[in-house]
């Protein structure tokens, strides 16, 4: 595991996230009471009821809608016609006719329509106002407005053009309100015209285009789903020995490591149809939606079996029904009762396979996880040493590298690192190479993406640091770099620089193991601390003083001691005893204490013991080595940056050791890439530069 000694400054925000990790971790995921027999069958004959209660809702939903339509449409009518007509009596009409104010009449069966005569002073754009009274039975109406000029007309009932008005009115934008919520219950997923279908996206072997050849570092899990290729490819062998396929296969494993990659993987080995969706995807705004898109997923699937069925990030639905994690929602509850229905209901023989991918088992209900549904749990974890380099050379295979480029060396300075890591430094590199100028990626553009992934941002030349500041900065990482050369069990130093970085780092001790380790004693935790500690130590040895920059070294070295202590049984105290568990293996890896508040107040103390010896011990070794310490932190102020190697080169100068025989090609990381970035002309290589095989 790598480790990166940082000093940081405290903007308020918490996130001071160091690179690498507290050694081993005790053991993979174990789901303590795996039975199996939990509410296999629950909720699964419901299906007609909820569908006729949802139909129903759909059809009020609807109605509903339709009547609020109505009702401001009529609104709209009234009010549009009380602006443009208004009702007058018999009287002042007879009156406007003696004042010659009317241009013309028109007689309706109940009412007179009057026209008012134009003004002209008005603006002949706006609509000129009309009025209307009631009909009189007045013989001396009709000579008076002969009288008058008036120009005098009847309407003829057309019962054709009322009826083609009340569809125009009322009918027409009815329909149209009924289509327009109809397409957007479609784009949500359902409705009244589709409610509860299923948005599964069906992916053939041309379309995936994923191949095992394309996952790399996944060597256990790829053969595990080898088995389930060659089953969909040749069925009879094993029906013939009496051997059925797998129901279901669960993808476990951090985020970025090829889960959904894998699965997309088999679809496209298997040259099957690939149902793809997220556990989301089942979940929406009406009760019953999601069970309704179970059902709908499976009928489909089986018409088109053999073919797989991927559900990505399960814990979304799967989540288990026990209160404490989260339960108690009852569309979810739904969707899972009607996914357990349906996965005891298909049959294998036909080909059909559910694949799903979690990043968060623990919180999955038990019925789901038992032989019969998932039978298959398939760690897809972090790549060793091995499927690091596998997984760097499949991403650069497309690039353009130089003769300097080593992907083992990377590959070795990237423990802890995942799939989606490692493509993103390939990706990274390559931008790099294009913006200084080049067309191949050499080890420095390598170098530079490693410590933009790993470290976090880059480097920030506008931050301008004051004399005091560059000065404590400059000790407390010599500090860091000095403890951790006259330990024994520690890794050596690649760079030290007090260049800061745009995620909040004033300077850090960047250390690169020799080798993959999978295990770390207690001496090398012990030494880890005090190297975190060392920051600090000088720190008080010169300026007497502390500062807020070790944080993240503090933070690193708390949770050591912490695991040692409840976890790891390295406690004089405590002895073997398990005193927390791990809460989210794939996530946070946050362990979770187990033991009574007097037993947590005796834990704490201990933690705080093991800290205070570890400075104690860095104290001791920066006091005894003061003349190393001045010498290397004044070089470091006036350069910035030094190399690993310029650093034990001074180291050994002022202890008087002589230097040791250096091993031909055996350079360190940092080396290749200072190297590299002062090479001239170099050979260029397609994707496999650096190291040898394939």
């Amino acid at each position: 595991m790598n480790s990166i000694y940082r000093y940081e400054y405290d903007d308020g925000s918490g996130n001071n996230n160091g690179y690498g990790g507290g050694g081993y971790g005790g053991g993979g995921y174990g789901s303590g009471n795996n039975n199996g027999n939990n509410g296999g069958n629950g909720g699964g004959d419901n299906g007609g009821n909820n569908r006729n209660n949802r139909n129903g809702q759909m059809l009020m939903i609807f109605i509903l809608v339709s009547l609020v339509a109505l009702f401001l449409m009529t609104m709209v009518m009234n009010r549009y016609s009380s602006m443009s007509t208004s009702e007058i009596s018999y009287s002042d009409f007879l009156q406007m006719v003696e004042d010659g104010k009317v241009e013309s009449v028109e007689f309706d069966s109940y009412q007179i329509n009057i026209t008012p005569v134009t003004d002209d002073s008005k603006n002949p754009y706006l609509q000129q106002e009309t009025y209307y009274c009631g009909r009189l039975d007045d013989p001396d109406l009709l000579p008076l407005l002969k009288e008058k000029g008036i120009t005098i007309s009847r309407v003829i009932p057309d019962n054709t053009s009322t009826w083609i008005y009340n569809i125009l009115t009322i009918v027409l934008p009815l329909v149209l309100i009924w289509v327009v919520m109809g397409i957007l219950m479609k784009r949500m997923g359902g409705g009244a015209m589709g409610v509860g279908k299923s948005t599964a996206k069906v992916y053939v072997e041309k379309s995936t285009g994923v191949t095992f050849k394309d996952v790399a570092g996944q060597d256990e899990a790829k053969e595990s789903l080898q088995e389930v290729v060659d089953f969909l490819h040749n069925p009879k062998k094993y029906r013939d020995i009496g051997a059925k396929l797998p129901k279901g296969a669960l993808l476990v494993g951090p985020p970025g490591t090829g889960k959904t990659l894998l699965a997309k993987a088999v679809a496209g080995e298997a040259g099957v149809p690939f149902f793809s969706l997220a556990g989301s995807d089942f979940v929406e705004m009406f009760v019953g939606v999601g069970a309704s898109r179970v059902r709908d997923l499976f009928r489909e699937a089986q018409k088109q079996a053999p073919c797989i069925i991927f559900i990505d990030e399960i814990d979304a639905i799967g989540k288990s029904r026990d209160s404490r994690f989260g339960g108690g929602n009852d569309e979810r509850e739904q969707t899972l009762n009607q996914l357990l229905a349906e996965m005891d209901g298909f049959d294998t023989s036909k080909g059909l396979l559910i694949l799903a991918a979690t990043n968060r088992p623990e919180v999955l209900d038990k019925a789901l996880l038992r032989p019969g549904r998932f039978d298959r749990r398939i760690i897809v974890d972090k790549p060793d040493l091995k499927g690091r380099l596998e997984t760097l050379k499949v991403h650069s295979k497309d690039v353009m590298m130089d003769q300097t480029v080593d992907l083992d060396a990377l590959a070795l300075a990237t423990a802890g690192l995942v799939g989606s890591d490692l493509a993103n430094m390939i990706n990274e590199a390559a931008i790099n190479a294009v913006k200084k100028g080049r067309k191949y990626v050499n080890q420095a553009d390598l170098f530079e993406a490693f410590e933009l992934v790993a470290v976090g941002g880059k480097e920030k030349k506008d931050r301008v640091m004051g004399d005091k500041e560059r000065k404590i900065v400059s000790y407390h990482e010599v500090g860091h770099a000095i403890v951790t050369a006259l330990q024994k069990n520690t890794e050596p130093v690649q760079k030290i620089t007090i260049v800061p970085r745009t995620m909040g780092a004033l300077g850090y001790t960047l250390q690169t193991p020799e080798e993959e380790k999978y295990l770390q004693t207690k001496d090398e935790l012990l030494a880890r601390i005090t190297t975190y500690m060392a920051g600090r130590a000088a720190e008080m040895l010169v300026f007497s003083s502390a500062t807020s920059g070790a944080a993240n070294d503090i933070e690193n070295a708390t949770a050591i001691a912490r695991a040692m202590v409840t976890q790891y049984g390295m406690s004089d105290r405590f002895g073997m005893m398990c005193l927390a568990t791990t809460e989210n293996q794939y996530l946070d890896n946050r362990a979770g204490l187990i033991c009574g508040e007097d037993t947590a107040a005796q834990i704490d103390g201990e933690v705080l013991s093991i800290i205070n010896k570890c400075y104690d011990e860095a104290m001791r070794l920066l006091t005894e080595n003061r003349e190393c310490l001045d010498r290397i932190a004044d070089y470091l102020y006036e350069h910035e940056t030094i190399t690993g190697k310029e650093f034990m080169k001074i180291f050994r100068e002022i202890k008087g050791i002589p230097e040791p025989e250096e091993e031909k090609g055996k350079k360190s990381f940092m080396e290749q890439a200072m190297e590299a970035e002062h090479a001239e002309s170099p050979e260029i290589f397609n994707g496999t530069a650096g190291h040898d095989g394939e």
